[in-house]
């Protein structure tokens, strides 16, 4: 018979603490005050100041800013040439825009199944779903742990295939030594307030290929150019340009820009802590029966943007929703990431139906986000292990 929920007594903590929260000091206050200060709100010369910092960070040859994630996504789509009829196959375990990408260049997205150790796409999974249509693979770094790089690389090279890196959780992270950013044909990255640096907003897609950095360029602003080297007609003067394509308005903000390499300055302090952080968790959340961690890649050497509590349903006398809400009983908000994409009615009305990827439907299930960011005090953490702790304990069969 089952226990009933925990009652009486005090929650472990006071009060509540999210699961992600942004960190914005003075210094990122005042770049953005500066920039409002100053000549120009967008396009103007800190856009190029941004993308030659990620470019130092990342050791990318270029890199073009935008947005948001999303629109980062799109125009590496656009750029890799995904089309009508095309196929794009990518992970159900990701925010939806890593699949509506695909969708918005009329291509479709074909889901391949993750390691169930991991969470990131599966290469043999991928390698299952090459088709004579394949045109690219957006692999998503699925916590800020980095994909497994090499191995998607050869696979795409083998098929003539572009590897879209969606690295939305992976700014800080290197494999084998390397910088995410700088190894995939295309990286995208996603300034959103809960990744480990922001923006408010913007994203970011770094290459080092030059015939996609001109192609991104154009798509992020109209699919216009002042550069004399594309122009189709002669120019009418100092003010001429041109469309040459069919681009969208995604040009980003100067204040956007100032606050990311603000954020920048303090990457390597946010992923020294978020370790720190994560660190802490494995050693305790290991100990505990019912619990799985998340295994980690020697390759990566990660700055984890998210930390995933994975339950084992059947040793716990509750289901995953009654384990998460008994956590926000004791103040300790969390969140689910993700439900699978084409779990979505969207996606069902396009045809897509459950039991396409069972690893990662089972993952679904069984899966909690707990709090992790830069400013948590030691105190926070060990109320969030304590949180955990009690309510394993009490429900374990």
């Amino acid at each position: 018979m089952e226990r009933p929920a925990i009652e009486g007594g005090v929650p472990v903590r006071a009060s509540k603490i999210s699961y992600g929260h942004q960190y914005i000091d003075e210094d990122d206050i005042q770049a953005v005050v500066d920039v409002l200060r100053s000549d120009y709100l967008t396009c103007g010369p800190k856009i190029t100041e941004l993308e030659k910092k990620l470019c130092e960070v990342t050791g990318a040859k270029y890199a073009v800013v935008c947005s948001n994630g999303t629109a980062a996504l799109h125009i590496a789509c656009m750029a890799a040439g995904v089309g009508a009829g095309d196929e794009v196959i990518t992970t159900p375990i990701t925010f939806a825009a890593s699949a509506n990408c695909a969708l918005y260049c009329g291509a479709r997205p074909v889901f391949a199944d993750i390691n169930p150790e991991t969470y990131n796409i599966s290469p043999a999974s991928v390698e299952k779903c090459v088709t004579d249509k394949s045109k690219a693979v957006v692999a998503v770094d699925f916590t800020g742990q980095s994909v497994e790089l090499d191995e998607l690389l050869k696979i795409c090279q083998e098929h003539k295939m572009v590897l879209i890196e969606d690295g939305a959780h992976v700014i800080g992270t290197k494999y084998k030594g390397r910088a995410n950013g700088s190894i995939a044909d295309m990286t995208t990255f996603s300034f959103h307030p809960v990744k480990t640096i922001t923006g408010g907003e913007g994203g970011a897609v770094l290459t080092n290929s030059e015939e996609y950095y001109q192609k991104l360029l154009l798509y992020r602003s109209h699919g216009i150019t002042r550069d004399e080297n594309l122009l189709e007609h002669e120019s009418d003067g100092a003010w001429y340009y041109e469309q040459i394509d069919l681009g969208y308005n995604y040009r980003m903000t100067d204040m956007q820009a100032a606050l990311i390499i603000s954020q920048l300055d303090k990457l390597e302090m946010f992923s020294k802590r978020r370790k720190e952080i994560v660190a802490r968790y494995d050693e305790a959340f290991s100990k505990l029966e019912g619990i799985v961690v998340q295994k980690e890649i020697p390759d990566s050497d990660t700055t984890r943007h998210l930390y995933i509590l994975r339950i084992e349903p059947e040793k716990f006398l509750v289901d995953r929703r009654r384990f998460f809400e008994a956590l926000g009983a004791e103040n300790v908000c969390c969140n689910v990431h993700y439900i699978p994409t084409y779990y979505f009615p969207y996606y069902e009305k396009l045809g897509y139906q459950k039991g396409i990827c069972p690893n990662a439907e089972k993952l679904y299930e069984e899966i909690i986000t707990l709090p992790l960011y830069y400013a948590m005090t030691d105190e926070d953490v060990e109320s969030v292990i304590e949180a955990v702790s009690k309510i394993a304990n009490y429900y374990l069969k």
